[in-house]
Parts: structure tokens; C-alpha cells; sequence
């Protein structure tokens, strides 16, 4: 293959990187494509500042601005108030530069962010099982401005992750918890949004798997930070400003460490960082170890009632038939009818007679 020199010399034949040296065209080690991408973009100049050549002062939405002053007003103490002009304060925040709005102020505050930012999208998809080819069962492309993707990026996770069921050696009573903290998988999303490289027109992307949840965002890492020493050094300082404003991040430099102590309390492991020069993906593990026992649990509750599945569900091994109108609160003739279906499903077993009969789950 012949290869011309290029002025940045990083060409890509059938998506490989190759190089120019004297009369031949080798291919390039990873180490040197990654090298040559993090120096091609070393130079430019910060994204979230830079005007929005297509935009104009009519696309910032006003209700988005009114917006944020009430929730940084809520989050940061600050009046809501301001004391001149919106066009000003917009000029203050940097959302606008002289007359036209910042690649900044169009993420946080224009009307259809996504029609001048195509690429700003947040994507998820809800896969069965533990291959990420395998079948789409739910799916989302969020819209809007960043802080609203990032909340509805949240309802559908909350809709498409494990609510788990336990018991606390302090407690009899059963309780809930999602099999992954949501609050880590939030801050995890918000970090790809706003630290991610926006010259690069790859999308933000999150898998939701039998085994784990993976967030996948363009650009690496700033030189010196790891995950392991996670100096806050943001891609998007004026992205990252407009965030804490509003209260979606908490702490400068903190959201990997409150990602793992999240994911210790909830029963998880730690997340893992995958990092290249093009993208990160952070994976986070489900505490459930066998998936398989899970789908099998999950189908038979498919085919109960509610009442049936509060039974269940509620940690209780055996049960009378008047213990359980007691807990599903139904009629003897109802809850005689629901002992027999589970009888007839296999899920339970009589043990005992007269009085002393009990139903026992399998």
C-alpha cells in the first residue's frame, strides 16, 4: 500500500493508521496512533468556549436560563435574581461571547442543542444478555440540553436495571436496592458528558447488560489524571462550571472516588477503566454473581399475580393459608385460589395437614 505524507503523518487505509518512512508505508504500533491523536488535538482550542459559528442569540431558550438561576440558587446559594440584563449574564457565564452563543451555552441553555451539536448526543440500550450484539430490548436517544439528558438518561436506567430484594441481619423486613448504586452510574454519565472530547463526533453511549452496565464516551483522559489519581483537571472547565452550578456535580475532582465508595456500599466492585487515545469506557459489574438463576426467578414471576409475588418475593419460606390473607390482604376464597396456582406451578409444596398445613417454596 502506498501511503502519502500527510502534514499530522496519521492516515487511515480500511480504518488501520499507517505511516510515511522513505519510500515505505508501515503500519502503525497503537502506541504511536495514540501518541499522534492526543498531539493532534493538543493545540485546539477549547471546545466548550468557542462560538457556535451556526448559532444565534435567538436559539438560547430564556425558561432554560430561569432554569438554572433557580437550581444554582438552590444548589450554590446564589441568587436567582440578577441584577442586569439576561444578554449580560449570559455574556458573564461565557454561554455567549459579544453576540453569539458558546458551544457552552448552546449544551446547557439552547432550545435544540442537538440541531447545531449533532454529535453531543447521549445514547442507552438495554441488551439481553452478555454479549453487546445481542437483542435490543429497550432503548433511548436522549435529547434536550446536557442536565436534562442527564435526567432522563436516569429514568430509563432506573427502568432497566435489577431492583433487588434482601434481608439485613438487623431486620426482618424485606428491602429494596437497584443492582447497581444509581447515583454512581449518574456521575459516571455526567463525567463523559462534560469531560469528553466534542472534537471528536462520536456519540456517548451507554450499554445496559445481564452482567454489567458499560458508559462509553469519546477522548481519554487529561495527561497526569488515571483512575487511580484522579486530579481534577476537566477537558470542558466551562462545562464543568455549569454542572457544579447547578449541584450535578458536588465536589471538584471527586466523582471517581464517590463512584467506588457508591458502588462498596451497594455490594458492588469498584468500576473498571478501559482508556485509549479515542475513548473511555467505564464498566460497572452487576453484584448478582449467577445472571442465569436471575432470568430463571424473573420468568416465574412473570407468570404470578401481585399478590403471588409479594409471597415471593418476601423472604418467607413457608406459609398457612391464613398467614398469607394476613399478608397479601385478600379474601379466603382468593387467597385459597392463589395457594392452588402455586401449588399447580410447582413454586410451593404442601407439607403437613388440617391446621398444621403449610406451604412450602420449593
Amino acid at each position: 500500500m502506498e501511503v502519502k505524507e500527510s502534514h499530522d503523518h496519521l492516515v487511515l487505509a480500511f480504518g488501520r493508521p499507517y505511516k510515511r518512512v522513505g519510500r515505505s508505508s508501515p503500519r502503525m504500533s497503537k502506541d504511536e496512533y495514540e501518541q499522534l491523536i492526543l498531539e493532534k488535538h493538543r493545540d485546539e482550542p477549547e471546545f466548550d468556549k468557542s462560538i457556535c459559528k451556526e448559532a444565534k442569540l435567538k436559539d438560547i431558550d430564556n425558561k432554560k436560563v430561569e432554569a438554572y438561576l433557580k437550581l444554582r440558587e438552590k444548589n450554590r446559594n446564589i441568587s436567582s435574581k440578577i441584577k442586569m440584563p439576561l444578554s449580560q449574564f449570559l455574556v458573564n457565564i461565557k454561554a455567549v461571547s459579544k453576540t453569539k452563543p458558546t458551544n457552552a451555552g448552546i449544551l446547557f441553555f439552547a432550545k435544540d442543542p442537538l440541531n447545531f451539536i449533532f454529535h453531543a448526543q447521549l445514547r442507552l440500550v438495554k441488551i439481553k444478555g452478555v454479549k453487546i450484539y445481542g437483542n435490543i430490548l429497550d432503548r433511548l436517544d436522549c435529547d434536550g440540553t446536557l442536565w436534562e439528558m442527564v435526567d432522563q438518561a436516569e429514568e430509563f436506567i432506573r427502568k432497566n436495571i435489577r431492583l433487588l430484594g434482601f434481608r439485613t441481619d438487623k431486620s426482618f423486613r424485606r428491602e429494596d436496592k437497584f443492582d447497581y448504586p444509581i447515583k454512581a452510574l449518574r456521575e459516571a454519565i455526567i463525567n463523559g458528558l462534560i469531560h469528553r472530547d466534542y472534537y471528536n463526533s462520536a456519540d456517548v453511549r451507554v450499554f445496559i447488560l445481564d452482567d454489567r452496565v458499560e458508559i462509553v464516551s469519546p477522548g481519554s483522559f487529561p495527561e497526569g489524571v488515571t483512575p487511580d489519581k484522579p486530579e481534577h483537571k476537566p477537558v470542558n472547565k466551562l462545562l464543568s462550571k455549569l454542572m457544579y452550578d447547578i449541584g450535578y456535580i458536588e465536589k471538584y475532582g471527586s466523582g471517581i472516588y464517590l463512584e467506588n465508595d457508591l458502588c462498596v456500599k451497594n455490594g458492588n466492585k469498584k468500576p473498571v477503566y478501559e482508556i485509549s487515545a479515542v475513548q473511555t469506557k467505564v464498566i460497572f459489574k452487576s453484584q448478582v454473581k449467577d445472571v442465569t438463576v436471575v432470568e430463571a426467578n424473573e420468568a416465574v414471576l412473570s407468570q404470578l399475580n401481585e399478590r403471588q409475588k409479594q409471597f415471593v418475593m418476601s423472604g418467607t419460606k413457608d406459609i398457612s393459608r391464613k398467614e398469607y390473607l394476613e399478608l397479601v390482604k385478600c379474601a379466603t376464597r382468593t387467597a385459597a385460589g392463589d395457594l392452588k396456582d402455586l401449588l399447580n406451578k410447582n413454586i410451593v409444596k404442601k407439607v403437613g395437614g388440617g391446621k398444621y398445613l403449610r406451604y412450602v417454596i420449593r
